[in-house]
């Protein structure tokens, strides 16, 4: 049957004599998609031929069709008419980015060790016992060679603790530190939200179970599960795709990690939080594991600057194609200060007067002046809130179709509307979007995410970029904890680099600092109080775990020691000397355990100095 004047504009057959045994709300929705938005594709062989599905198997795409109605923002009418304004544009190559100007944004660097960087962590200490913690986990570890999510992955092999612990290990440790203190004597639960997906959820929900929550108490932990996706679209006329080989299956992708903010709003996580007392949230991915040994010092520049929202960066060199934050200012003085591009910035940056060269590096630092981007976000919790429920978490969306020709009319696969939780700022109100900023600091220090496959790692270090795998992961988490040492005056020796399945990694010395022992640089400085009467050799691997009162006063290390310091215990190192035939890898090229086989080797732990201070001892190791 027609309906309209565009021979788009119709109801098939075939869902025409289905549409009076289905929902009003079912039947409205799709007069909707058939009559005004030009889907009408989806139910063309509907009644034709022998193979035609039955009215149950045709129900079922139409749930699936409501389901992904309820679970945009906007609908499905919302979703298509923005595709169609954003395939538009995008087919035409304009700049998202147009009519902005951008400059540098407000932010400061650091370099651990400095005495600015002291100073202003020392600020954000203050703030620690009052922070609630976001974590975007909607992954699955298959594209490693690991059938489980990605974060029970294990950081590292001197703990195989796995990265959901060891996150919750840090909140538990913040919350027994700092938290307290605020409570008028009563313990001050810190709380965490994690973002799942329908891959992730069950399996999460049973990590945490199976596990006690690690510590934590089930009550201050809240799980929101992402939508399953958003449709497919496979032209510029934003036509929603079919699943492959299924015509009554609608086909999705991810929305993207944006849609956290939506669930935030939807469950009222963030409100709850602020009327328990949350100053702080910091939203954070699945596998970094260098995620928080700067979070003190961003809450000291968020405090100092007065910011609403802080993404911790890293340095960025001019043209490095990493995402930059930059400052975008329109004609009418709006501002917000975003992820951008690389690829967007640098022409972007040549149409002002001040960057007629484009994105090029500071003579004084070797740097751009726009840091790059790694989705690691602080706001202030107060502020957040009153933008959350002003935009109800709706992010703007994007649209980065594949083309298949240079006229831009074919794609290669269909694409979607995507959003990043990044572009928060640009819901804020002029005088908060004027308060976004940057905190930055080397990547060897907050940013070693682990998402690729061992072979694509060997590629993309081939290439000079790092390799973001399973063993890049594990050795930069040692390496962390290096470079806090070094910046304090510990001679720690630096190994040789090796080489497993390709992939060229330095893992020595392993330095793990549990963190409940030690949670950011300023507590290192307290536990090792005559750090160049310390010495570490290449070699070596040093554990230090338990919430004890430790001190070490000189140590010379040469193999392996593990250190326990028990609640309660008041332990000295003083004068101590190691030497042990200590912990080595060793080249493993298959193995059935996927852990071993992602990574190439095994750890092995041949002889060891085990020290284990219990409150009762209270006293001193002396060799």
């Amino acid at each position: 049957m027609w309906w309209g004047n565009d021979k788009n504009d119709r109801i098939p057959d075939g869902l025409e004599k289905l549409l009076p045994s289905v929902t009003d709300a079912q039947s409205d929705l799709c007069r909707i998609l058939c009559l005004e938005l030009g889907q009408a594709h989806l139910f063309e062989n509907w009644g034709k031929g022998d193979k035609d599905a039955s009215p149950a198997v045709k129900r079922r795409m139409i749930d699936q069709l409501i389901a992904l109605d309820n679970a945009h923002p906007t609908g499905l009418k919302g979703y298509i008419n923005n595709a169609k304004k954003l395939l538009s544009l995008s087919s035409k190559g304009e700049n998202p980015h147009k009519g902005w100007i951008p400059s540098v944004p407000v932010g400061a660097s650091f370099e651990i060790g400095s005495e600015e960087y002291n100073r202003v962590e020392r600020v954000g200490r203050h703030e620690l016992g009052s922070v609630g913690f976001v974590l975007v986990a909607g992954g699955l570890g298959e594209r490693l060679g690991y059938g489980d999510i990605k974060i029970g992955l294990p950081t590292e092999q001197v703990t195989g603790k796995c990265y959901l612990k060891y996150y919750c290990d840090y909140l538990f440790s913040l919350q027994a530190g700092y938290g307290a203190s605020r409570a008028s004597g009563k313990d001050f639960l810190l709380p965490l939200c994690i973002m799942t997906s329908r891959d992730t959820n069950d399996r999460t929900v049973a990590l945490l179970k199976k596990n006690d929550y690690f510590g934590l108490k089930k009550s201050q932990i809240t799980i929101v599960q992402q939508g399953d996706g958003v449709p497919a679209l496979m032209d510029n006329d934003a036509k929603i795709a079919l699943h492959p080989g299924h015509e009554y299956r609608i086909m999705t992708k991810p929305h993207g990690h944006g849609d956290v903010h939506a669930l935030l709003y939807k469950h009222g996580v963030a409100r709850k939080w602020v009327e328990k007392g949350i100053n702080w949230i910091t939203f954070f991915q699945d596998t970094n594991g260098l995620a928080f040994h700067s979070l003190p010092l961003a809450i000291g520049v968020s405090v100092e600057k007065n910011l609403v929202m802080n993404s911790l960066a890293i340095p960025r060199k001019a043209k490095q194609a990493v995402g930059a934050i930059a400052k975008l200012t329109n004609s009418e003085g709006d501002t917000r200060t975003i992820n951008v591009e690389y690829n967007q910035l640098d022409p972007l940056l040549r149409t002002t007067e001040n960057f007629k060269d484009g994105d090029t590096n500071d003579e004084k630092t070797g740097f751009s002046p726009f840091p790059g981007n790694i989705n690691q976000l602080l706001f202030n919790a107060e502020e957040y809130l009153e933008a959350l429920e002003e935009c109800e978490g709706i992010m703007p969306e994007f649209v980065n179709p594949k083309y298949k020709d240079a006229a831009k009319t074919k794609f290669k696969k269909p694409t979607r509307l995507e959003c990043m939780m990044q572009d928060f700022p640009t819901v804020l109100k002029a005088d908060a979007a004027n308060r976004v900023g940057f905190t930055a600091i080397s990547a060897d220090m907050c940013f070693s995410p682990v998402k690729n496959a061992t072979s694509d790692g060997v590629k993309l270090q081939k290439l000079g970029t790092h390799p973001a795998c399973a063993a890049s992961g594990e050795a930069d988490q040692y390496g962390a904890c290096r470079n806090i040492l070094r910046s304090m005056g510990v001679t720690v020796q630096e190994r040789e680099p090796e080489t497993f399945k390709g992939v060229s990694v330095n893992f020595g010395p392993e330095i793990v600092i549990a963190p409940e022992s030690m949670c950011c640089p300023a507590e290192y400085r307290e536990v090792f109080t005559n750090p160049r009467k310390v010495k570490i050799s290449s070699r070596s691997s040093l554990y230090i775990k338990g919430p004890g009162k430790l001190t070490i006063e000189s140590l010379d290390l040469d193999g392996a020691l593990v250190i326990n310091c028990e609640m309660g215990a008041n332990a000295v190192v003083r004068k101590l000397k190691v030497k042990n035939e200590g912990w080595k890898r060793v080249s493993v090229e298959e193995s059935d355990d996927e852990i071993i086989a992602m990574r190439g080797y095994k750890l092995e732990k041949i002889k060891s100095l085990d020290l284990n201070y219990r409150k009762e001892e209270n006293g001193c190791y002396i060799l």
